[in-house]
């Protein structure tokens, strides 16, 4: 069986497995999902591991609508996206031609929003009903290189704002609809100056963006990516180069980022719709996810089918919708039942498998301070695990909101900040 991929009219023919370095400004921030380049790792220290409504939290903000969207850190500045107007009551979602969505910046010292910013919504939006009604509308979390704010509003396209909140520019990357009506989750990234998006939903594409003016630089359009929520990830190669991959529907995809064209592509999870991400680190691209379980390595860097001379190992591990976190020699997963898988990273073996008690649902991806990996779940606080040994759970810590966390969690200068349905929260020590 054939896939063909294509970019700007031209079409590239690559075979189809039917069974089945980071961008510079990012160091100190935590200025895109996950992290820098989606590592999803910090050195932070001082970071709490115990909290509540009455100890290590430094300041709550509430928002102006639901959203499952991750608060990005710049600076002093913190900026979370969120949506109202529609679709924020499941016993009642109202009008959807009055749906807005919104950029918020949110001072990190305190709390305080220093400006809000609403975007009407430009095309008809999927219905919500369904799987959307458990993430919404504002599932894209932002992205900056420090001078602007890049956020994905799915059929409203890709807008840039300045760190004063101007808008700068508003493009449009398709109007289509995801698979199943369950609407728009990647998010943007930057490579060089451009802004990358995986518009699987909207095109069933994937877009580069001129970062300062919003023209389009290249477009690499793929029936298969359809399917695709999944944040790209850049990967440096042996040479100097880098490369784009992305998580996809039964395949993991290499592309060169300078101008889309198709590299590679492996054997990846096994299913037809893929949220998490990857990870990768000295060349080596991971992958976890699918309803029935898929854990595979690959090396990038290859050409055409690297199945067989490129995948470094394959198992199984079950990681639906979060993203898996790579620290020092281990990965680690938690799928939306609450169950933690721990491989190997170099031989993709089984250090161990434990289930979180009364974890509830789990939606966000984890992320890793100091050696501890921090899971939130979607009603029952957030779990502080050791990565070592056989993952000790160090504790339980659960805020009172009974609305869903289904955003990862962001860190920077010691502080830790957590987003509801409902608020922004910031866990700190009277001392950060």
């Amino acid at each position: 069986m054939t896939q063909h991929f294509s970019k700007s009219g031209m079409l590239l023919v690559f075979a189809f497995v039917v069974f089945g370095g980071g961008p510079a400004g990012e160091a100190a921030d935590w200025s895109r999902f996950r992290g820098p380049n989606g590592s999803a790792v910090s050195d932070a220290r001082g970071v709490p591991t115990d909290w509540s409504d009455s100890t290590n939290l430094a300041w709550k903000t509430a928002l102006p609508g639901p959203g499952s969207s991750s608060p990005i850190i710049v600076g002093d500045r913190v900026f979370v996206t969120c949506y109202s107007g529609y679709g924020t009551d499941r016993r009642a979602a109202g009008d959807v031609k009055k749906l807005q969505r919104h950029l918020i910046c949110v001072s990190l010292k305190d709390g305080k929003i220093l400006w809000n910013k609403a975007v009407a919504s430009k095309q008809s939006e999927d219905r919500f009903d369904g799987f959307i009604q458990d993430h919404g509308y504002a599932t894209s979390t932002p992205a900056s290189d420090g001078e602007q704010v890049f956020v994905f509003f799915g059929k409203s396209g890709v807008l840039a704002f300045d760190l004063d909140g101007k808008e700068l520019w508003q493009t449009p990357v398709g109007t289509g609809s995801a698979m199943n009506g369950w609407g728009s989750g990647s998010s943007p990234i930057l490579y060089r100056d451009t802004v990358i998006v995986n518009a699987a939903a909207e095109s069933k594409s994937l877009i580069a963006l001129d970062k300062k003016t919003g023209k389009e630089v290249w477009r690499s359009d793929a029936d298969n990516v359809h399917g695709s929520w999944a944040t790209p990830v850049l990967v440096d190669v042996p040479g100097g180069k880098t490369e784009l991959v992305l998580n996809a529907p039964f395949e993991m995809w290499g592309m060169d980022p300078n101008n889309g064209d198709f590299l590679w592509f492996a054997e990846g999870v096994q299913d037809n719709t893929i949220c998490g991400s990857l990870v990768a680190r000295d060349g080596i691209v991971y992958a976890i996810g699918g309803r029935s379980g898929s854990a595979v390595a690959v090396k990038a860097g290859g050409r055409d089918d690297v199945s067989k001379s490129h995948v470094v190992w394959k198992k199984s591990l079950s990681s639906y919708v979060p993203s898996p976190v790579l620290a020092g020699d281990r990965i680690l997963s938690v799928n939306e039942r609450g169950i933690v898988g721990c491989l190997d990273a170099k031989t993709g073996e089984s250090l161990f498998t434990q289930r979180l008690s009364n974890a509830g649902g789990v939606y966000a991806s984890p992320i890793v301070i100091g050696g501890k990996a921090y899971l939130v779940t979607r009603q029952n606080g957030t779990f502080v695990m050791d990565m070592g040994g056989k993952g000790e759970v160090l504790s339980q810590n659960k805020l009172e909101d009974e609305t869903d966390f289904n955003a990862s969690p962001a860190v920077a200068d010691g502080k830790l900040l957590l987003r509801s349905n409902r608020s922004l929260y910031c866990i700190a020590t009277k001392s950060n």
